[in-house]
């Protein structure tokens, strides 16, 4: 039971990270996501996107938190974990 909260968790902050960089695009980019994640790829910024769409990881997190599902929250926090090795992993290389 506890692995199944902790994975509902990571999916929702993989969902939540995914919609962040959406919205983030849609928003401030006067080119298509197909486009702007293009350019990002080649002008190396696309670490900068991940991490301003995680931003939205807080919304989940304390959802999670006020109705006390702390292992709901668990995986939302590991999923932005992983998210920051994996902006880390392409900075170095």
């Amino acid at each position: 039971m506890i692995k199944t909260n902790i994975a509902i968790g990571f999916l929702t902050g993989l969902a939540s990270n995914v919609t962040g960089i959406i919205l983030y695009i849609l928003l401030f980019s006067e080119t298509g996501i197909e486009q702007t994640l293009k350019d990002a790829m080649r002008n190396d910024y696309l670490g900068k996107i991940i991490a301003l769409g995680a931003a939205l990881n807080f919304l989940p997190f304390f959802l999670f938190l006020k109705k006390n599902l702390l292992y709901h929250a668990r995986g939302v926090l590991l999923a932005t974990v992983i998210t920051a090795v994996i902006i880390a992993i392409t900075k170095i290389l």
